[in-house]
């Protein structure tokens, strides 16, 4: 069975519209699952340029998956091997939440893998 990578990943400037009000940072930053193939996460890596706490959450449809917390001026590494399969159809988001008023930029790597 052959697989193929994928990769959701930049710099991207974002602006805080509360924490509990996450918000998409790029249309880039959204995948699809072909039809007829299952995908995976593999992992996430993330960092923050701001003075203040910020996460990343991935959505499934729009529904919140998985919190991924960035600390002030820190990065994260998340391994996510074979946590969940992805199904054809599926559509996967980014979307960052922070405090209102804050703004920076965040790194993002989210790493997949399609079969």
């Amino acid at each position: 069975m052959q697989s193929t990578p994928r990769f959701l990943q930049g710099v991207f400037p974002f602006a805080g519209k509360g924490i509990e009000s996450p918000v998409p940072l790029d249309a880039a930053l959204t995948y699809t699952v072909p039809v007829g193939a299952v995908a995976q996460t593999v992992y996430f890596r993330g960092g923050n340029t701001c003075a203040e706490l910020v996460y990343v959450v991935l959505t499934r449809d729009g529904t919140p998956m998985r919190y991924f917390p960035i600390g002030a001026k820190s990065d994260v590494h998340v391994p996510l091997r074979v946590v969940e399969d992805l199904d054809g159809g599926t559509v996967v988001e980014l979307l960052v939440g922070a405090p209102e008023g804050v703004t920076g930029s965040i790194v993002v790597d989210l790493g997949l893998v399609e079969v």
